[in-house]
């Protein structure tokens, strides 16, 4: 799906969202291996799960013909600097609900561009007829956790000792969901 690109201005930072274009595969395969990097907040370690160009153009293709996907891309001067994903199931039982993803270059945290992706993610949704919009945070990550409660996301439960972080701990992963009209 492609929506209408959005114009912010936070703190100082001007940036745009917008929907992936194929052009963007490249820049999206670096900074998604440099974000995972930078936290630990995220499912993989750098590296981990590589996406290359030809992967993320086929990802950007998929997401723009299918009506219950949705890919987002903010920009600062020209360089892709964060993205989030929602992505549908074909499966009848589950066409009402998307899964959410979000991820922004540590460098470009404060400005609002992971609260603006899902935002913008939540804006499409609703507008769509999607009832519920599901995601994964580490526990750990109370910032995380009280933006989406902020913007109508519960917690729904916990996936315990789901992750092993780097000091060798084992940390649950809260489930959270947002619903409309349900």
């Amino acid at each position: 799906m492609i929506i209408t690109s959005q114009e912010y201005n936070v703190n100082g930072r001007a940036y745009t969202i917008r929907s992936a274009v194929e052009k963007d595969a490249l820049a999206l395969s670096d900074v998604r291996l440099q974000i995972d990097g930078e936290t630990e907040n995220l499912d993989r370690e750098q590296g981990e799960a590589f996406i290359d160009t030809p992967g993320f153009e086929q990802i950007i293709k998929t997401d723009t013909e299918n009506p219950r996907n949705l890919f987002l891309v903010a920009v600062v001067d020209d360089r892709i600097v964060g993205f989030s994903r929602c992505e549908g199931n074909h499966l009848k039982r589950f066409a009402h609900k998307v899964e959410f993803g979000v991820c922004v270059l540590q460098d470009f945290w404060g400005y609002g561009i992971g609260k603006n992706l899902l935002k913008e993610s939540i804006s499409w949704a609703d507008s769509t007829g999607i009832k519920k919009i599901t995601l994964y945070v580490l526990e750990t990550n109370d910032k995380a956790v009280k933006l989406y409660q902020k913007l109508g996301f519960e917690i729904e439960g916990a996936l315990k000792n789901d992750k092993v972080l780097s000091d060798g701990n084992y940390y649950h992963t809260m489930v959270m969901g947002r619903f409309h009209d349900v």
